[in-house]
C-alpha cells in the first residue's frame, strides 16, 4: 500500500468582472461562459466542499440569477457545501452570486451589498435642438420608442420603468431572504436600500458570516495540507479570439461589430467598478 496519504483538494471557482456585459476583448460573466467551469468544479474533488471567489460590481439581473441557480442545483445534486469568498467587491449582481454560498466570507476591506436595481441612460434632446438635428423614428406599436434618449421623457414611460425595476428588486430581495433568512439582523429598509458597506458592517447586518480569507478557512476545515485548485473559466478575450478561425475573428473584430459598441460596453463596465472606488 502507498505509504503517503494524498492531500485533500478543494476546487476553487473564480467569478470575476461585470455580469452579462461583454465585448470580444472583455468577456463578461454569463451562464454560457461559466457553465463548463461550474460543472467541472463540482466534479473535481471528493471533498464535500466547493469554494467560490467573487469579485464583481454586478450587471445583468438575468445572468446573475442563472448562475446562482446553477450553483445551487449542482450543490444539491452533488451534496456539497459552497463557501463564498468576496474579493474587492461583491455588490449588486455580485452579491446575488454570493448568496449561492452556504456560508459567505470577506476580507475586512471588501465592499458588500448594493441590493438594488438601477437603470441609467442619457438624454440628448437639448443637444439635438442646439445642433439643429431632427429626430425621425417610425414604429409599429405605441410604446416601441419609449424612453428614446433623443425624445423628451414621458411620465408614463418613467412609471412603467420604475414598476419593472421594482419587480426585479423584489425578486432579488426574495432570493436574499431565502438564503440568508434569520441571519439578517437589520430592517429591510436598511439592508435592501441599495447601499453597500465594508465587510465589518456587512457582518453586523448579517450579509456575511465572517471576515477571513480562502486559504485560512479551508485549512480550518480540512487541515494544513489542503490544496486549492482553481478551475479556469472557458478561454476568452484576445487569446480566445486568436485561437478561432480567421473568418470568425473577422466577423467579431470587423465591421459587423462597430468599435463604438465595444467602447460603450467598456465605459459601462468601468462605471460599474467606479461606483465602489475600484
Amino acid at each position: 500500500m502507498w505509504p503517503f496519504k494524498s492531500s485533500p483538494v478543494v476546487p476553487v471557482l473564480r467569478l470575476t468582472g461585470p455580469i452579462g456585459m461583454a465585448t470580444p476583448l472583455r468577456p463578461g460573466l454569463s451562464l454560457q461562459a461559466a457553465a463548463d467551469a461550474i460543472e467541472r468544479t463540482f466534479k473535481l474533488s471528493k471533498l464535500p466542499t466547493v469554494a467560490v471567489v467573487i469579485n464583481s460590481p454586478g450587471g445583468s439581473p438575468v445572468q446573475s440569477s442563472l448562475i446562482f441557480k446553477r450553483l445551487r442545483q449542482l450543490a444539491h445534486q452533488h451534496e456539497k457545501k459552497i463557501y463564498v469568498f468576496c474579493d474587492d467587491v461583491a455588490a449588486s449582481g455580485g452579491y446575488y452570486l454570493a448568496v449561492s454560498g452556504d456560508e459567505i466570507y470577506a476580507d475586512a476591506c471588501s465592499i458588500v451589498g448594493s441590493i438594488g436595481v438601477i437603470s441609467g441612460g442619457f438624454g440628448f434632446v437639448e443637444a439635438m435642438d442646439k445642433l439643429g438635428v431632427e429626430r425621425r423614428i417610425y414604429t409599429s406599436g405605441t410604446s416601441k420608442s419609449q424612453l428614446d434618449p433623443f425624445k423628451p421623457e414621458k411620465p408614463e414611460d418613467i412609471e412603467r420603468l420604475k414598476s419593472i425595476l421594482g419587480e426585479i428588486h423584489d425578486a432579488f430581495i426574495g432570493v436574499v431572504k431565502e438564503r440568508r433568512g434569520a441571519k439578517i439582523t437589520a430592517p429591510d429598509s436598511e439592508v435592501f436600500s441599495g447601499s453597500y458597506w465594508s465587510a465589518p458592517k456587512a457582518l453586523e447586518l448579517g450579509l456575511i458570516d465572517g471576515i477571513t480569507d480562502l486559504r485560512t478557512k479551508m485549512r480550518e476545515l480540512h487541515g494544513p495540507k489542503v490544496k486549492l485548485r482553481v478551475v479556469p473559466l472557458s478561454k476568452g478575450g484576445l487569446l480566445g479570439l486568436l485561437r478561432k478561425p480567421y473568418v470568425e475573428m473577422e466577423t467579431q473584430l470587423g465591421t459587423d461589430r462597430p468599435l463604438t459598441d465595444d467602447l460603450v460596453s467598456s465605459l459601462e463596465a468601468r462605471a460599474l467598478w467606479s461606483r465602489f472606488g475600484i
